[in-house]
């Protein structure tokens, strides 16, 4: 990967840009729950979406220190589950993990490889390697993508509960808690019909999401070549707080978002010398792609 020249300056104590968006991005939301009845699900679906989405972009940056330095301060901040599918506690721990450049791609040990082991997709029912086959085109990510994600998220935090983990205990007991904040905004102040938020906000806010994870990371022999680029327009760019300069991001986790095109812009040449040009310069560009054809295999081609 490549490394910052200089040592970055120490971060204030409060990032305000994050932290104005964030506010801004509670009010969008809480404008948009409760005018619900008067927008058409048509215009109401994109917007929703494109909120819990955003707010995902913010949790993800609360995970690296913004807006707040206070690992707590952050998580009350952004942890409400608008998107209902992970835990905050959950996704910060995973995330986290899957920072460790050397592990990433690697089935069973980066937490967000849409991989498998080899061994393990030939021990599958043939259903469920149907579905692994149809969720690695783009429409399938998008369509059935929630679904899986949520499925596996859930399966998994119900093994760490049976099994006691205390961490997992806080984590979900947090978004029990935030999810009956939810509801009650939702559906007891707005009176928004449950499977309205889940249509409306929560699906599209996800799919969106995977929409970004999609192209993120492939499977190569050199670290530095498993990470995308994805030369976003402004709404994009905005939406996914620049993430979509993935490589700058894995290079420097504790740059802020907004300073992300900038330092893409001064090191392209360089970034893409790393990465072996694993560059997009579109979102539209990986649409036309992949949108019927699946991008990787299931099966990680350098495992097993």
């Amino acid at each position: 990967m490549v490394r910052a020249a200089v040592q970055a300056p120490a971060l204030a104590a409060t990032d305000w840009p994050t932290l104005g968006l964030t506010f801004a991005a509670y009010a969008a939301f809480g404008l948009a729950t409760w005018f619900h009845a008067d927008i058409p699900w048509w215009a109401l679906a994109p917007v929703g979406g494109a909120l819990v989405c955003l707010h995902g972009s913010l949790q993800h940056e609360a995970v690296h220190g913004f807006p707040l330095r206070a690992r707590r301060a952050n998580s009350l901040l952004v942890g409400l589950p608008l998107s209902l599918w992970m835990p905050y506690g959950v996704y910060r721990t995973t995330h986290l993990v899957h920072h460790r450049d050397q592990d990433l791609t690697l089935p069973g040990i980066d937490p967000e490889s849409y991989y498998v082991d080899p061994a393990r997709l030939r021990s599958l029912p043939r259903w469920h390697r149907a579905l692994l086959e149809a969720s690695n085109t783009l429409l399938g990510r998008l369509l059935l993508g929630p679904w899986i994600a949520t499925a596996a998220t859930f399966a998994q935090g119900a093994r760490d509960l049976r099994a006691g983990k205390k961490d997992a205990i806080l984590d979900w007991s947090f978004y029990a808690i935030g999810v009956g904040i939810l509801w009650i905004w939702v559906v007891e102040i707005c009176g928004m019909n449950p499977l309205v938020y889940i249509l409306c906000f929560a699906y599209p806010g996800t799919s969106l999401t995977l929409l970004r994870s999609f192209a993120e990371h492939r499977a190569a022999d050199e670290t530095s070549a498993r990470t995308a680029i994805v030369e976003a327009g402004w709404f994009f760019g905005l939406l996914y707080l620049f993430n979509s300069y993935h490589v700058v991001h894995h290079n420097e986790p504790s740059l802020p978002w907004y300073r992300r095109p900038r330092r893409y812009r001064e090191r392209r040449d360089a970034y893409l010398a790393a990465n072996g040009d694993y560059v997009f310069d579109s979102y539209a560009t990986i649409v036309r792609r992949y949108l019927l054809r699946r991008k990787e295999p299931v099966a990680h081609p350098l495992a097993g």
